[in-house]
Protein backbone atom coordinates (compact mmCIF):
# COMPACT_ATOMS: atom_id res chain seq x y z
CA UNK A 1 0.00 0.00 0.00
CA UNK A 2 1.75 3.14 -1.20
CA UNK A 3 1.78 5.83 1.82
CA UNK A 4 1.10 9.36 1.28
CA UNK A 5 3.74 12.19 1.66
CA UNK A 6 2.26 13.37 4.20
CA UNK A 7 2.35 9.90 6.06
CA UNK A 8 5.64 9.34 5.03
CA UNK A 9 7.08 12.76 6.72
CA UNK A 10 4.91 11.33 9.97
CA UNK A 11 6.59 8.36 10.26
CA UNK A 12 10.40 9.48 9.43
CA UNK A 13 9.73 12.25 12.48
CA UNK A 14 8.52 9.03 14.53
CA UNK A 15 11.70 7.36 13.39
CA UNK A 16 13.68 10.16 14.41
CA UNK A 17 12.21 10.67 18.03
CA UNK A 18 11.96 6.89 18.78
CA UNK A 19 15.95 6.88 17.58
CA UNK A 20 16.76 9.78 20.01
CA UNK A 21 15.42 7.76 23.22
CA UNK A 22 16.61 4.21 21.90
CA UNK A 23 20.27 5.47 21.49
CA UNK A 24 20.50 7.10 24.66
CA UNK A 25 19.54 3.78 26.77
CA UNK A 26 21.27 1.56 24.14
CA UNK A 27 24.41 4.12 22.78
CA UNK A 28 24.38 4.41 19.03
CA UNK A 29 26.05 0.89 18.61
CA UNK A 30 23.37 -0.98 21.31
CA UNK A 31 20.99 -0.73 19.11
CA UNK A 32 20.25 -2.41 15.44
CA UNK A 33 18.10 -0.97 12.41
CA UNK A 34 15.62 -3.49 12.76
CA UNK A 35 14.38 -2.69 16.49
CA UNK A 36 14.46 0.73 15.63
CA UNK A 37 12.00 0.26 12.82
CA UNK A 38 10.22 -1.60 15.43
CA UNK A 39 9.94 0.66 18.08
CA UNK A 40 8.87 3.22 15.98
CA UNK A 41 6.35 0.71 14.65
CA UNK A 42 7.62 0.26 10.92
CA UNK A 43 9.46 -2.20 8.84
CA UNK A 44 13.49 -2.07 8.28
CA UNK A 45 12.75 -2.29 4.48
CA UNK A 46 11.30 1.64 5.11
CA UNK A 47 14.55 2.58 6.89
CA UNK A 48 16.36 3.71 3.34
CA UNK A 49 13.96 5.41 1.81
CA UNK A 50 13.98 7.60 5.01
CA UNK A 51 17.28 8.07 5.89
CA UNK A 52 20.82 7.80 4.34
CA UNK A 53 22.75 5.47 6.92
CA UNK A 54 22.36 4.55 10.18
CA UNK A 55 24.65 7.43 10.39
CA UNK A 56 22.37 9.84 8.73
CA UNK A 57 19.61 8.62 11.74
CA UNK A 58 22.07 8.99 14.47
CA UNK A 59 23.40 12.96 13.55
CA UNK A 60 19.42 13.70 13.13
CA UNK A 61 18.58 12.25 16.44
CA UNK A 62 21.34 13.29 18.16
CA UNK A 63 20.08 17.15 16.81
CA UNK A 64 16.20 15.88 18.33
CA UNK A 65 17.67 15.22 21.67
CA UNK A 66 19.30 18.48 22.00
CA UNK A 67 16.28 19.79 20.72
CA UNK A 68 14.03 18.44 23.14
CA UNK A 69 16.76 19.51 26.22
CA UNK A 70 16.72 22.85 25.33
CA UNK A 71 13.31 22.94 25.32
CA UNK A 72 13.11 21.55 28.97
CA UNK A 73 15.43 24.06 29.96
CA UNK A 74 13.53 26.77 28.51
CA UNK A 75 10.58 25.85 29.99
CA UNK A 76 11.59 25.59 33.85
CA UNK A 77 13.49 28.60 33.20
CA UNK A 78 10.09 30.44 32.14
CA UNK A 79 8.67 29.04 35.06
CA UNK A 80 10.76 30.07 37.66
CA UNK A 81 12.05 33.68 36.37
CA UNK A 82 12.83 35.08 40.22
CA UNK A 83 15.43 31.97 40.12
CA UNK A 84 16.52 30.70 36.48
CA UNK A 85 19.63 29.45 37.37
CA UNK A 86 18.26 27.67 40.48
CA UNK A 87 15.41 26.34 38.45
CA UNK A 88 17.72 25.19 35.82
CA UNK A 89 20.01 23.41 38.33
CA UNK A 90 17.31 21.75 40.03
CA UNK A 91 15.99 19.98 36.82
CA UNK A 92 19.13 18.94 35.55
CA UNK A 93 20.70 17.90 38.76
CA UNK A 94 17.78 15.65 40.24
CA UNK A 95 16.88 12.60 41.03
CA UNK A 96 14.01 12.72 37.96
CA UNK A 97 16.78 13.34 35.34
CA UNK A 98 19.35 10.85 36.51
CA UNK A 99 16.55 8.01 36.18
CA UNK A 100 15.19 9.59 32.71
CA UNK A 101 18.19 8.25 30.48
CA UNK A 102 15.60 8.01 27.72
CA UNK A 103 14.57 11.33 28.16
CA UNK A 104 17.68 12.80 29.27
CA UNK A 105 19.89 14.64 28.56
CA UNK A 106 22.33 13.80 25.12
CA UNK A 107 25.48 14.59 26.93
CA UNK A 108 24.96 12.50 29.80
CA UNK A 109 23.81 9.62 27.89
CA UNK A 110 26.22 9.67 24.51
CA UNK A 111 28.73 11.94 25.27
CA UNK A 112 31.56 9.46 25.35
CA UNK A 113 29.75 7.46 23.02
CA UNK A 114 29.51 10.27 20.37
CA UNK A 115 33.49 10.38 21.11
CA UNK A 116 34.17 7.52 18.90
CA UNK A 117 31.12 8.55 16.11
CA UNK A 118 32.15 10.33 12.75
CA UNK A 119 31.82 14.23 12.31
CA UNK A 120 28.56 13.80 11.36
CA UNK A 121 27.29 12.55 14.21
CA UNK A 122 29.80 14.92 16.30
CA UNK A 123 28.03 17.64 14.95
CA UNK A 124 25.01 17.56 16.32
CA UNK A 125 26.90 17.48 20.01
CA UNK A 126 28.80 19.77 19.02
CA UNK A 127 25.99 22.47 17.76
CA UNK A 128 24.31 21.24 21.28
CA UNK A 129 26.52 21.85 23.25
CA UNK A 130 27.38 25.50 21.87
CA UNK A 131 24.10 26.07 22.35
CA UNK A 132 23.68 25.03 26.30
CA UNK A 133 26.59 26.95 26.85
CA UNK A 134 25.10 29.98 25.61
CA UNK A 135 21.94 29.55 27.67
CA UNK A 136 24.16 28.88 30.96
CA UNK A 137 26.09 32.33 30.37
CA UNK A 138 22.47 34.04 29.65
CA UNK A 139 21.40 32.82 33.06
CA UNK A 140 25.04 33.26 34.49
CA UNK A 141 25.78 37.13 33.38
CA UNK A 142 26.20 39.09 29.88
CA UNK A 143 26.02 36.87 27.11
CA UNK A 144 29.58 37.09 24.58
CA UNK A 145 31.59 37.99 27.77
CA UNK A 146 34.86 35.84 27.95
CA UNK A 147 34.93 35.21 31.84
CA UNK A 148 31.19 34.32 31.67
CA UNK A 149 31.49 31.80 28.61
CA UNK A 150 34.57 30.34 30.41
CA UNK A 151 32.31 29.82 33.78
CA UNK A 152 29.34 28.24 31.73
CA UNK A 153 31.75 26.09 30.14
CA UNK A 154 33.03 24.62 33.64
CA UNK A 155 29.25 24.66 35.03
CA UNK A 156 28.01 22.20 32.13
CA UNK A 157 31.02 20.18 32.46
CA UNK A 158 30.05 19.82 36.29
CA UNK A 159 26.61 19.36 36.04
CA UNK A 160 27.47 16.91 33.02
CA UNK A 161 29.73 14.64 35.33
CA UNK A 162 27.81 14.74 38.41
CA UNK A 163 24.96 12.99 36.44
CA UNK A 164 27.46 10.30 35.13
CA UNK A 165 28.57 9.83 38.54
CA UNK A 166 25.27 9.84 40.10
CA UNK A 167 24.63 6.84 37.41
CA UNK A 168 27.24 4.70 37.90
CA UNK A 169 27.35 3.80 41.71
CA UNK A 170 24.76 1.57 43.19
CA UNK A 171 24.21 3.81 46.46
CA UNK A 172 21.43 6.05 45.92
CA UNK A 173 22.29 8.11 49.04
CA UNK A 174 25.98 8.70 47.67
CA UNK A 175 24.29 9.01 44.39
CA UNK A 176 22.09 11.94 45.61
CA UNK A 177 24.72 13.75 47.54
CA UNK A 178 26.77 13.33 44.13
CA UNK A 179 23.96 15.94 42.69
CA UNK A 180 23.49 18.07 45.64
CA UNK A 181 27.20 18.25 45.86
CA UNK A 182 27.90 19.63 42.46
CA UNK A 183 24.40 21.92 42.77
CA UNK A 184 26.21 23.65 45.82
CA UNK A 185 29.53 24.32 44.37
CA UNK A 186 27.97 25.85 41.21
CA UNK A 187 26.29 28.39 42.66
CA UNK A 188 29.17 30.14 43.47
CA UNK A 189 31.54 29.36 40.90
CA UNK A 190 29.01 30.36 38.66
CA UNK A 191 28.44 33.90 40.26
CA UNK A 192 31.59 34.85 41.02
CA UNK A 193 32.58 38.39 40.59
CA UNK A 194 28.86 39.17 41.34
CA UNK A 195 27.62 40.25 45.06
CA UNK A 196 29.32 37.43 47.45
CA UNK A 197 25.79 36.95 48.99
CA UNK A 198 24.63 36.10 45.37
CA UNK A 199 26.00 32.00 45.65
CA UNK A 200 23.69 30.93 48.52
CA UNK A 201 21.09 28.54 47.89
CA UNK A 202 17.86 29.54 46.72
Amino acid sequence: MRVSRAQAEKNRENVITVASQLFRKHGFDGVGLKDLMKGAGLTQGAFYKQFASKEDLAAQASERAFEEAAKRWADSVAENPEDPLGAMLGLYLSTGHRDEITEGCPIVALGADASRQSNEVKAPFEAGIRGLIESLGQLIGESGDQRVTGNAMAVLSTMTGAVILSRAVNDKKLSEQILQAAAESIRPSATAGDDPDSGSRA
